[in-house]
């Protein structure tokens, strides 16, 4: 079994807000955000019943992840860049 995955309060608004479109149901959303539809529908709820406190819990912010997310590609970058000289130094020495 797979480890539980962990969803923001921001993404969980935004995926109750696409509920409001017309002629869409809850399992074509929850399908769409690969999220088990009765998931969504608690999330629903949640949101109606105190919206100032819904979905207190241990998801990341969006700009949090993205952050995070350009720390890691500066550094995959870094060291990408390394081994491409480092390639080319070798390669130069063996001639």
């Amino acid at each position: 079994m797979g480890a539980r995955r962990k969803f923001s309060a921001e993404y969980k608004r935004e995926a109750v807000a696409m509920l409001e479109s017309p002629g869409v149901t809850v399992r074509q959303i929850a399908a769409d955000l690969g999220i088990g539809a009765n998931v969504l529908g608690r999330w629903c709820r949640e949101l109606r019943q105190e919206p100032k406190q819904a979905f207190v819990g241990h998801g990341r912010s969006r700009d949090e992840e993205v952050s995070q997310l350009r720390r890691e590609l500066a550094r995959v970058t870094k060291e990408r860049d390394f081994l491409r000289e480092a390639a080319a130094f070798f390669a130069r020495a063996s001639k």
